[in-house]
């Protein structure tokens, strides 16, 4: 089983979960929540075995190995089993990060991690700039949490007030339909830099995948994974080609004139050369599930 269908059946569990607590006889239902209990609560004791049994020189690779598995490090969180460090998770997405921030002349600094706070100083370019907010929402934010999914705060200083909230990954709406999009204005007043445009309901992508579409004038590429949406500029960085007719596997999007691969999740990160971003624009959900783009504001 790949990642695509280790994330396929995760969430069919997720539906037959909710299937059950919808159960209208409260025997069976209380029945069938006893036996995933029991289930999980058994995986989970083996888990902790295997763990605990793991030993000899290459006990930390080995770890280490387990850990980078996206469906093992899953399990290991639910069952609090992880061999890596809250901390030490943390210091990794920013390192994974730091050639992004770096390329906008910004920078971050971990102040420190307690409770499950994060705290952040954004350095350079990134702090008190109109779209620091954006910057730690698209690159920081994302990557800690999918490093760190247990931390359940992230604070950052260096970060403008007056800045919008620009919801970079956003919960499609499931009533997304192919309605005409009336104008809606924004939650918060933003700075000039940022013009608000409307995409739409989206619907050609209530099953996932991606597509271009001009919005304000300009060509803009949508990729939606699983509940998740995103935008970018369609333009690959590495061959300049559009990526129109790009494939995309779970997170990676392949551009098909070059091979170029990129992390849609982790900002556009290119996984053949680091130092590639593709372009990504805010993107906002609004009432009825009417998408808007922030066209002109990028990371900076």
């Amino acid at each position: 089983m790949n990642d695509h269908a280790a994330q396929a059946q995760v969430a069919r569990v997720e539906t037959l979960l909710e299937e059950v607590e919808s159960l209208a006889d409260p025997a069976g239902r209380e029945t069938a929540a006893e036996v995933i209990q029991a289930l999980v609560e058994l995986y989970g004791e083996g888990l902790r075995r295997i763990m605990a049994g793991l030993g000899g020189e290459d006990a930390d690779g080995l770890r280490a190995a387990l850990a980078d598995d996206e469906l093992v490090a899953h399990l290991l969180f639910l069952h609090d089993l992880h061999p890596v460090s809250l901390e030490e998770r943390v210091h990794g997405a920013l390192e994974e990060v730091r050639p992004y921030l770096d390329s906008h002349g910004g920078g971050v600094e971990l102040v420190g991690v307690e409770d499950g706070v994060v705290r952040l100083r954004l350095q350079g370019s990134c702090s008190g700039c109109p779209s620091s907010t954006m910057t730690l929402k698209l690159a920081i934010e994302d990557a800690i949490h999918k490093a760190a999914p247990d931390v359940e705060t992230i604070e950052a200083e260096g970060v403008t007030e007056a800045a919008p909230p620009p919801l970079l990954k956003l919960e499609m709406s499931p009533s997304l339909n192919g309605g005409a999009a009336e104008p809606l204005p924004p939650a918060e007043p933003g700075p000039p830099a940022e013009a608000w445009s409307m995409a739409g309901s989206l619907a050609e992508l209530a099953g996932g995948g991606t597509m271009v579409k001009e919005v304000g004038g300009e060509p803009l590429l949508f990729i939606k994974i699983e509940t998740d949406a995103y935008a970018y500029r369609p333009a690959c960085p590495g061959c300049e080609a559009s990526l129109e007719d790009a494939g995309l596997r779970g997170a990676e999007l392949t551009c098909a004139n070059c091979g170029h691969r990129y992390d849609v999740r982790r900002a556009g990160r290119c996984l053949d050369e680091p130092q590639l971003f593709l372009e990504p624009i805010p993107l906002l959900v609004g009432d009825a599930g009417l998408v808007k783009v922030a066209i002109g504001s990028a990371a900076a």
